[in-house]
This record gives structure tokens, sequence and C-alpha cells, in this order.
């Protein structure tokens, strides 16, 4: 188990990153009026969503090992609700800072720490188990933060992934580089 508990605290923190790097290229995209654009009234803005993860971020990575992940001093209502005078720069910041919060704490972690047992809103889960939970939920909120800047920057958007009908292209071009690193 050493092995298997290193290699997925080292997979998290990859994942972790990939998570960042995919959602900061979504934001170099968008617009300064996209960020607070919501699609209909009941819908979360690209700034809100930012605005939870890095409260979520705050509170469940701070003493991660010796506090219950759900902090009292959270107001998660209020994560849903932006000041008008807010700027994209600020929900950078927060996206910044909460994201310092997760690399410190799960760049921390030994591997004998997995099997530890921490709290989240009173229920004991791993530490294995907490940062797949948060793996999950960051996924998710990536995921809008995607399709909100896609679907604002529309025709214009540049794809994180492969482009629609790039496919075979990208494969041949893949396979190439592929043939040539192993020549050398």
């Amino acid at each position: 188990m050493p092995e298997t508990s290193s290699a997925f605290l080292t997979e998290a923190l990859h994942t972790f990153r990939g998570y960042k790097k995919r959602a900061e290229a979504a934001f170099a995209q968008l617009r300064p009026e996209d960020w607070f654009r919501q699609i209909d009234p009941e819908a979360n803005s690209v700034a809100i969503i930012v605005k939870h993860m890095a409260g979520n971020m705050r509170s469940r990575w701070t003493d991660f090992l010796t506090a219950d992940g759900e902090k009292p001093n959270r107001d998660r209502d209020s994560e849903f609700v932006l000041d008008s005078a807010t700027t994209p720069e600020q929900v950078k910041q927060w996206w910044d800072q909460g994201w310092q919060l997760v690399f410190s704490a799960v760049g921390a972690l030994k591997q004998d720490d997995l099997a530890r047992t921490v709290t989240i809103r009173g229920q004991e889960h791993t530490v294995l188990e907490a940062i797949s939970r948060q793996l999950t939920h960051y996924a998710e909120h990536i995921g809008q933060i995607i399709l909100l800047a896609k679907h604002f920057r529309g025709t214009e958007w540049k794809s994180l992934s492969i482009p629609k009908g790039k496919s075979a292209t990208l494969g041949v071009a893949a396979e190439l580089a592929n043939r040539a690193s192993r020549m050398t």
C-alpha cells in the first residue's frame, strides 16, 4: 500500500494542478463582463463559482488534519452573493489564495496520512476519502466555469482540448511526434 498511497497523493496534486490550469485557460478567454454574467436568474456566474470554491478551499484545507473541514466562521451562503464593486482581479485573488491552501495541505501529506480520519460537517472521512471528495467537487465547478466561458465566447472560443472536427488531424500529428521521439 505505501507505493499506492504515494502514487495517490502525487496524482491528486497533479489533478488539482490540472483543474486549476484548465480553469485559468478559460479565465484567459473571458471579457471583464463575462466574469459576472449569469445565463439565467438562478444560475451562478464564473465569479460566484470561484468565490464559492475559494470559500470551500479555505474551509476544507485550513488545519486539514486537525479541524473539521466545515469551519464555524464559514458563511457558505455569502459565497453566492457578490458586492457590485467586485472585480475580476479580486476574483482571481480569491482563486489563487484558495489553491495555495489546497497545494500546501495536500503537498504536506505523507502516505501514512491517507488512512487518518478527518471530519467534514461532523462526518468522519479518511484523508483519502476527503481528498477524493474535493477532487469531485472541484471537477464539477471547473466544468461549470469552462461551459460558461465557452458559452460566452461562442465562435471565438479556443478549445482547451481537441477542437471539434480535429480529432483525426491531431491523432496523426501525435503519432508522428511519438515515432520521432522513439527514433532519438
